[in-house]
């Protein structure tokens, strides 16, 4: 991922409040937060403002629900049953990520 990339999902957890670590149950919940607050729908007055910061809101959903969908997460245990080192586990689904990988220092 390139920096562009990284500097789209900081401002979209930024816009929905996240911190920088976040579960996807975290953003969803900031999205639904976000919605309510500023769905023009449910707004009185200033519709085309707030109908423009629902699409920001939207956007920046999207944006961080594609990041996720980048990872697999094994739903089954391994058919060779022996027990897998955590750190292991975790460097083969994100030790290529800039953000998690061991070339992050």
């Amino acid at each position: 991922m390139n920096k562009k990339e990284w500097q789209k999902i900081s401002e979209a957890g930024k816009l929905l409040g996240l911190r920088e670590e976040a579960t996807l149950a975290e953003i969803k919940e900031a999205y639904r937060r976000k919605a309510k607050k500023n769905h023009p729908d449910l707004v009185n007055g200033e519709g085309r403002q707030q109908n423009r910061s629902m699409q920001e809101i939207t956007a920046a959903y999207q944006t961080l629900l594609a990041y996720c969908t980048n990872y697999s997460f094994p739903l089954v245990r391994p058919e060779n049953d022996e027990e897998v080192d955590p750190e292991d586990w975790w460097m083969d689904r994100f030790g290529q990520d800039p953000l998690w990988g061991r070339d992050r220092e």
